[in-house]
């Protein structure tokens, strides 16, 4: 075996950080911030790869971004319910696992997180346009051509990559840097989780 793919993929990644839009991703985070500031929900989801960066960045919210804050970041990843996501798939539809569960949680001070490499899946699809028709604040992170999840949400992070791995890690290196931005905002240059870390390195 030769290096050439892992050094092609490398460096189509690293170029493909230009594509990323900016000022998308800091609407998306004032979003955010807005949210918590409310003490209302962010709901975040999506399937496979995209699923395990929802799963991702709940954690990082209710945890590494919350930590040291009186007030904390509600923020829950509705792909992590598996009896829920199981149930409804078995008895309404594979389409509706999300909608349906935020029919059980959403309300006006929320925001609706939907995350689809190909903008296209028709469960992330349907949970927007229901939020929406709830006029609950919508936002798609998507690559490719963006999709009906670009089209439809109120905040689209669209970054025009043909290249389903790409999109996956650049969708979560948005949310990291998302992250970056609202500590150094609630907490200044020196975050809760600084110590802990520290102490973990030594």
């Amino acid at each position: 075996m030769n290096h050439n793919a892992i050094s092609k993929y490398l460096n189509a990644s690293q170029a493909a950080v230009d594509y990323i839009p900016v000022d998308k991703v800091h609407q998306l985070a004032t979003a955010m911030l807005r949210t918590y500031e409310k003490k209302g929900n962010i709901f975040i989801m999506g399937n496979g790869g995209s699923g395990a960066t929802a799963s991702h960045v709940a954690g990082d919210f209710v945890k590494g971004a919350s930590f040291g804050l009186e007030k904390r970041f509600k923020c829950i990843c509705i792909n992590d319910n598996l009896p829920a996501l199981m149930a409804i798939a078995n008895d309404i539809s594979y389409e509706a696992i999300f909608e349906e569960q935020l029919k059980n949680f959403a309300s006006n001070d929320d925001l609706v997180i939907g995350l689809s490499g190909s903008g296209n899946s028709a469960n992330v699809v349907n949970a927007l346009v229901w939020a929406k028709s709830q006029k609950i604040l919508t936002a798609a992170l998507t690559g490719y051509k963006g999709g009906k999840c670009a089209e439809i949400a109120d905040i689209s992070v669209h970054i025009p990559i043909s290249d389903m791995e790409i999109v996956e890690d650049l969708h979560l290196m948005v949310f990291h840097s998302i992250k970056r931005m609202i500590t150094l905002e609630l907490l200044g240059d020196n975050p809760g989780m600084g110590a802990v870390y520290d102490a973990r390195i030594r």
